[in-house]
């Protein structure tokens, strides 16, 4: 599966989707993409799937009709997704075209203050 992160994703991730290729937007000079613009050219490429953290993306496009599959992670940092590598994984690999997946990353807790 070719697969697309978005500048908000950690790049650690593409080593546990071993047997994908990934690739990211900044190698491919479209950083500076927004959304859309960024969805289409990865479909008019060939990209079979777009990971990206912004949790917004269902509200600001409208995604019927597109070929790609999206995955939305419920956070952007690693040390958020590590714990969480095989829901990642198998929501990649379940993915197909067109198909939607948010996977919920629940944040850590905030350490406690000691009263002093």
């Amino acid at each position: 599966m070719l697969i697309l992160f978005d500048n908000n994703v950690p790049r650690q991730l593409r080593r546990s989707l071993a047997g994908h290729l990934v690739r990211t937007a900044e190698q491919l000079g479209w950083a500076e993409l927004k959304n859309g613009d960024l969805l289409s050219a990865a479909e008019r490429a060939g990209f079979d799937l777009f990971v990206t953290a912004d949790q917004n993306l269902r509200y600001q496009q409208n995604l019927l009709g597109r070929i790609i599959g999206l995955i939305v992670l419920g956070a952007g940092r690693w040390r958020l997704l590590l714990p969480h590598m095989d829901a990642i994984v198998s929501a990649v690999e379940a993915a197909g075209p067109g198909s939607y997946t948010f996977v919920t990353i629940p944040l850590l807790p905030k350490p406690r203050r000691s009263a002093s």
